[in-house]
């Protein structure tokens, strides 16, 4: 009696590529727009234009861009109020992530630069700038804004005190109340409740966190002060994310026992030892 041999299963076809992202770039400048439009479409990105503050909303709502290009001087409605439209008010529970925003800004333009960091942009870039790096920004932005661990090997929830932050969903709730942070304040977050007691520098986290070799150190400022508004119970005299005067920033958990923006009392002076 002859034996049927089964047919050969069919070879595994081809993994679907991810669909590409979407970038809507917001820059008045044409030459400047064409240039940034032309680079993001090269290295596989969806890209959008449009040239002033009003149109970005407008088009950010029905294009839903994964990230914006937001130039900071735009005619009608400035880039700030944009940012700041952008990162309006959540309306569900757990708020989904804001959309990630990189500003393009002029070298004179450092407080509204800061400003704009304070308000929830993601990252910067200086004009005259290299298109390369903006392109290499943007991949930075969008591989933190998306990372997730594999489905194989969950991560557990990070706990400290009354805050949790589930770096699979990138979600952070304290005391039963969600938060709405940005890509780069959640990592910073995750980073330090990682890490309790230890000190680490500005030049160190930008390494750690942002994944930067160099770069201006008042981003990390910016972050930490909006990460405190957000986290702190009293942002003005901070015992979660505790500074320490000439080295850094350290994480203390949820105990009592931060001393804030205060350098630590000197230790008392020694008792003389009367003389005989």
């Amino acid at each position: 009696m002859s034996r049927t041999t089964p047919p050969a299963a069919p070879p595994p076809g081809p993994v679907p590529a991810a669909p590409p992202r979407r970038i809507l770039v917001v820059e008045d400048d044409p030459t400047v727009a064409e240039v940034v439009t032309g680079y993001l479409t090269r290295a596989g990105y969806v890209t959008e234009h449009v040239a002033d503050g009003w149109a970005a909303l407008d088009r950010a709502a029905s294009f839903r861009p994964h990230l914006v290009v937001l130039d900071l001087m735009l005619p009608g409605l400035d880039g700030l109020e944009v940012c700041r439209r952008l990162r309006g008010a959540p309306t569900t529970v757990p708020a989904p992530p804001p959309v990630p925003v990189v500003m393009l800004t002029a070298r004179g333009e450092a407080p509204d630069r800061i400003l704009g960091l304070e308000l929830g942009a993601d990252d910067y870039v200086t004009k005259p700038f290299s298109p390369r790096e903006l392109v290499l920004r943007i991949g930075s932005v969008l591989r933190r804004a998306e990372a997730a661990p594999p489905a194989a090997t969950p991560v557990p929830p990070v706990r400290a005190g009354d805050l949790t932050a589930e770096p699979a969903a990138r979600h952070a709730v304290r005391a039963g109340r969600p938060l709405s942070l940005t890509s780069r304040e959640f990592d910073l977050l995750l980073f330090l409740m990682r890490n309790p007691g230890r000190v680490f520098a500005r030049e160190d986290l930008l390494h750690q966190v942002w994944g930067w070799e160099f770069g201006d150190l008042s981003t990390v400022t910016v972050h930490v002060r909006r990460l405190r508004e957000k986290i702190e119970d009293d942002p003005a005299a901070p015992r979660l994310i505790v500074t320490v005067w000439g080295a850094g920033y350290r994480f203390d958990p949820a105990d009592g026992t931060g001393d804030g923006d205060r350098p630590d009392p000197a230790p008392p002076a020694p008792a003389e030892t009367p003389r005989p």
